[in-house]
C-alpha cells in the first residue's frame, strides 16, 4: 500500500514505456511495469527502487494480464493510471501477402491486449474508493493516415481511437477519464528504420526526422496529472517536420 498515485505502464521494459516509467517516478508516482521480458523490467524496477513493481506478462494472454493487475493492487491499494502502450508491427506488406500469423500477431498486441488492460483497469477503478482513475492509450499518427504496405498496424491502430471514445463515455459515471495520445516518429526499436529510409505514399524511399521518447514521456506526465475533471482527449505528438501533415 502506498500514499503516491499508481500507474500501470505496459511495454515498460524499453523505448515509450520504459521513458514514461521513469518520467512517472521521477514525478512521485508509483509504477507496475508490464512487458514481456523480465530482465529489462527487472533491470528498470532496480533503477526506479521501491516504487517501481515488475510484472512480466504478455497483454495477450488475458488470464496472465489479470495476474498482473492483481498483484499490482495487492502492492499498491489502488490504480491511477493505465498507459496502455504496448504495440508491435509487422513487416510491410500489402494485404495480400500478410500471413495469417502476421496479422494475427500484430491484433492480438495492439487491440486485444490493449482491451484485455482496459478491461483490468475500468473494472479497478470503478470498484475503489475514492473512484475512478485515468485510462491513456497510446495510438499512433496511423491512426488518422496510413503508412504504405501497413494494413494490420494502421487497422488496430483505428480500433484503438474507437476504444478510446468508448471507454470515454463509459467512464464518465465513475470518474474514469480516457485520453490517446498519437505518437509519430519517437526514436524507439520500431522506429528505428525511419532515420535509414522508409517508403513514403508517392514511391519514393526517405529517411524521416525523429524525437526522443523523453519528449513523450513529458506529454503523458501532463495528460496523467489533470484533474479527473479534465482529460486531453487525443493530443498528437510528432517529429516536427515527419512528413504526417500533407502526407500523400
Amino acid at each position: 500500500m502506498t500514499d503516491a498515485k499508481v500507474a500501470m505502464i505496459t511495454g515498460a521494459g524499453s523505448g515509450i514505456g520504459r521513458a514514461a516509467a521513469l518520467a512517472l517516478a521521477h514525478a512521485g508516482w508509483s509504477v507496475a511495469l508490464m512487458g514481456r521480458r523480465p530482465e529489462p523490467l527487472a533491470e528498470l524496477a532496480r533503477e526506479i527502487g521501491e516504487a517501481a513493481l515488475p510484472l512480466p506478462a504478455d497483454v495477450g494472454d488475458a488470464a496472465g494480464v489479470r495476474a498482473a493487475f492483481a498483484e499490482a493492487i495487492a502492492r499498491f491499494g489502488r490504480l491511477d493510471l493505465l498507459f496502455n502502450n504496448a504495440g508491435v508491427g509487422a513487416k510491410p506488406a500489402l494485404i495480400d501477402g500478410y500471413s495469417d500469423e502476421a496479422w494475427e500477431q500484430v491484433v492480438r498486441t495492439n487491440l486485444t491486449g490493449a482491451f484485455h488492460c482496459a478491461r483490468e483497469a475500468f473494472r479497478q477503478m470503478r470498484a475503489q474508493s475514492p473512484q475512478g482513475g485515468r485510462i491513456v492509450n497510446n495510438g499512433s499518427v496511423s491512426a488518422h493516415a496510413p503508412r504504405p504496405g501497413s494494413v494490420a498496424y494502421t487497422a488496430t491502430k483505428h480500433a484503438i481511437s474507437g476504444l478510446t471514445k468508448s471507454l470515454s463515455l463509459d467512464g464518465r459515471p465513475f470518474r474514469i477519464a480516457c485520453g490517446q495520445i498519437d505518437i509519430g516518429n519517437a526514436e524507439t526499436e520500431l522506429a528505428a528504420p525511419m532515420k535509414a529510409g522508409v517508403p513514403q505514399a508517392d514511391g519514393t524511399v526517405r529517411a524521416e526526422p525523429v524525437m526522443s521518447v523523453d519528449d513523450v514521456a513529458r506529454a503523458l506526465v501532463y495528460m496523467a496529472e489533470l484533474p479527473l475533471e479534465a482529460n486531453v482527449q487525443f493530443m498528437t505528438l510528432m517529429a516536427s517536420n515527419m512528413p504526417y501533415v500533407g502526407r500523400g
